[in-house]
């Protein structure tokens, strides 16, 4: 939970960025993409500046905010991994490559660790079926992914 100052800046902040972009059709979207580009994720305190700038209830802003996976509702770590869990990815032995990542980190899904240095997340698709399995580092796509990979890419984000 965020502290009474640090909600008072969150809400001065949220309000500039309800206020420039409320103009636009359709505004929740852009305004909620823009206060997690401000904040790295979307505070709760932002939440009812959100829903009373645009006459919405506070329950349908969350609920946009939960239903679209990239919105987040904490900080992210300083390196985001998101493993590919479709089908193509999965018959090329996705799962077992996640499971090892899953272990090497320490996490679980939706989950940051201690030290804020990786996030790790499930996708269902990152376009790259022809090249699965495949995932994505911190905006990066990776296809092909194997072991020997995985086992870098673990030592590489805990660094």
């Amino acid at each position: 939970m965020e502290s009474r100052s640090a909600d008072t800046d969150i809400a001065s902040r949220t309000e500039a960025i309800v206020g420039r972009l409320k103009p636009l059709e359709g505004p929740l979207l852009p305004i909620l993409r823009d206060i997690q580009r401000e904040f790295g994720y979307v505070p709760q305190a932002s939440l009812p500046v959100i829903a009373n700038g645009l006459n919405l209830s506070r329950a349908e802003v969350h609920g946009v905010v939960s239903f679209y996976h990239d919105y987040r509702e904490a900080p992210a770590g300083r390196h985001v991994i998101k493993l590919c869990r479709a089908e193509a990815c999965q018959s090329m032995g996705g799962d077992e490559l996640a499971e090892r990542l899953l272990g090497l980190l320490g996490l679980d899904w939706h989950e940051t660790g201690a030290d804020r240095k990786v996030t790790i997340e499930p996708v269902y698709c990152l376009g790259l079926c022809a090249c699965a399995p495949a995932a994505m580092v911190d905006g990066e796509v990776i296809g092909r992914l194997d072991a020997e990979m995985v086992d870098q890419l673990a030592k590489a984000v805990q660094a």
